[in-house]
């Protein structure tokens, strides 16, 4: 039988200090789902009471097939019983079936950041777990500085967490805080620390400062811990967290250890870390272990041609295992087996020795060279996929559309206009509608002008509107990607793509695919 390892994500919170991060609502909701869908145990939604953002999220969290969701605070504060502490007051609130809780665990910190005595620290931590454990199904304590605190006072920061333990804590997590440990004194420590407290009882939560997230968590593991905690593409702060996306499939694919991602899962395992980095509008790093564009790409001479004999002995494991692909960058056939396997994804079956795939590689690499990003886009591949095929119906035409921004007082919100001209069924229509800027303006056109003849655009709904600069060395005449994502009626999201110098076009570009694919999808008629 196989240990099992629990996986704690804490993208939601920990990644969100990383500079440049600000998740919304919106953001945090779509990323909940897919680490659920993904096969994530625990998902750690924010800290309740620490901002409106996380406020809003605990108020209305989706719901999770899989994962169980947490809410993270810190232990009650001095002079204060942690039944009438504000800060746990705001964790409790949020009725989450996970509660985890930081605590100092470095005798340093406790008398110097807190000022308390570290008898106080003690108490703090043990009363705060056991109220927690009134108001939870699961507890966790996060030790905060635990490597540090070890080194310099053992007994003391053993002490720290046996409190914890003895509270009724389920998880005590040992905390790599500043990133600081090397590997080799993360699974000497854990070893020791599995002498007070069982393996299975125990989390590794570690930082990349040094470089060593993921050697440290794997260290850990090897040690005893049971449990992983980091995010998805290592983001956090300062140098980031231990990185769940190369984590995961090591645990599994090297070491032997089972999850709660299934073999299946594992595949969407390169999908989750680009829909995290279409999330943060930056562009996915192409060296990443496992899911980057480089990770399997294969260039020039006899390397190309041992690989195409025998892709094992130059591949540590087949790309599709973590649903990457291999790249021949000197082949045509570069991309060919990821065309078809996207095709299989979005219901399209076809022969593989169809020309008309050549042709959707070709126009998916001269676009993709262009700037559009399909990884993040599926809607945007599946129309385009299907355009070659010849089985998108044509639900309208464009013929021209013009945007006016005006601004007539200081003390008055512009006024934005869109002017829009179609042809919709054999009929040209014309409609003018105002909104909230140009690309609100041009959607309320293009719902006006459609809406008569299908109704079913009523029900789209857009949920996030993203604009990445591709050339920023052009200033203001660099290229723009515009990424809209929408909902359909069964409350089912997808996402579409539009390029182009003109930010205006590209979002028409994003806009028309997205109300093309509801139709579409909808099975209806042009």
């Amino acid at each position: 039988m196989t240990t099992r390892i629990h996986l704690y994500d804490c993208t939601l919170r920990d990644g969100q200090q990383m500079q440049g991060v600000d998740w919304g609502v919106a953001d945090k909701i779509a990323i909940a789902r897919a680490l659920d869908a993904f096969g994530i145990d625990t998902i750690e939604g924010g800290w309740p009471g620490a901002n409106p953002i996380d406020d809003a999220f605990f108020a209305s969290p989706p719901p999770l097939r899989h994962a169980r969701l947490a809410a993270f605070g810190m232990t009650r504060r001095a002079g204060r019983s942690a039944a009438n502490d504000p800060g746990l007051a705001a964790v409790f609130a949020a009725r989450t079936p996970i509660i985890t809780l930081v605590g100092k665990t470095w005798d340093y910190h406790a008398e110097v950041a807190l000022g308390v005595t570290l008898e106080e620290n003690l108490a703090m931590i043990a009363e705060s777990v056991a109220e927690a454990k009134r108001r939870a199904t699961t507890v966790m304590f996060d030790a905060e500085h635990f490597f540090d605190g070890f080194k310099r006072n053992r007994d003391y920061a053993l002490a720290a967490i046996r409190a914890a333990h003895e509270a009724g804590a389920e998880w005590i997590v040992l905390c790599d805080t500043n990133g600081g440990t090397l590997p080799h004194e993360v699974e000497e420590i854990v070893r020791e620390v599995t002498r007070l407290i069982p393996g299975e009882r125990l989390g590794f939560h570690g930082h990349d400062d040094t470089g060593n997230g993921v050697a440290n968590s794997l260290a850990a593991v090897r040690a005893g811990c049971r449990m992983v905690q980091g995010t998805i593409n290592g983001i956090g702060e300062r140098c980031g967290n231990a990185n769940l996306v190369s984590i995961i499939p090591t645990l599994m694919l090297k070491m032997g250890y089972t999850t709660g991602v299934s073999e299946e899962q594992l595949r969407g395992l390169t999908k989750l870390s680009r829909l995290i980095d279409e999330r943060l509008n930056r562009a996915p790093a192409r060296g990443a272990p496992y899911v980057g564009e480089s990770a399997f790409a294969h260039k020039g001479g006899l390397h190309v041609s041992a690989v195409a004999r025998d892709p094992a002995t130059y591949e540590h494991i087949a790309p599709e295992r973590v649903g990457n692909h291999r790249v021949i960058v000197v082949s045509d056939q570069a991309g060919r087996s990821n065309i078809l396997a996207r095709l299989r994804e979005a219901g399209i079956e076809i022969d593989p020795e169809d020309a008309r795939v050549k042709r959707i590689l070709d126009e998916v690499k001269a676009r993709e060279f262009a700037g559009y990003a399909y990884d993040g886009a599926e809607a945007s591949f599946e129309l385009l996929a299907r355009r070659v095929l010849g089985t998108v119906p044509e639900y309208f035409r464009l013929e021209s559309f013009r945007t006016l921004v005006e601004r007539r007082h200081e003390s008055e919100e512009p006024l934005s206009e869109a002017t829009l001209k179609l042809i919709v069924k054999g009929e040209r229509v014309l409609t003018v509608a105002e909104g909230n800027g140009p690309v609100n303006a041009l959607d309320a056109a293009l719902r006006k002008a459609l809406e008569p003849h299908y109704p079913e655009v009523r029900a789209l709904r857009l949920v996030d509107y993203k604009v990445r600069i591709l050339t920023p060395d052009q200033a203001t005449a660099a290229t723009t990607r515009v990424m809209i994502e929408s909902e359909g009626p069964d409350q089912a999201r997808w996402s579409t793509v539009g390029v182009s110098g003109n930010v205006i076009e590209a979002s028409f570009g994003a806009l028309a695919d997205a109300v093309t694919y509801l139709l579409l999808r909808e099975g209806v008629a042009a």
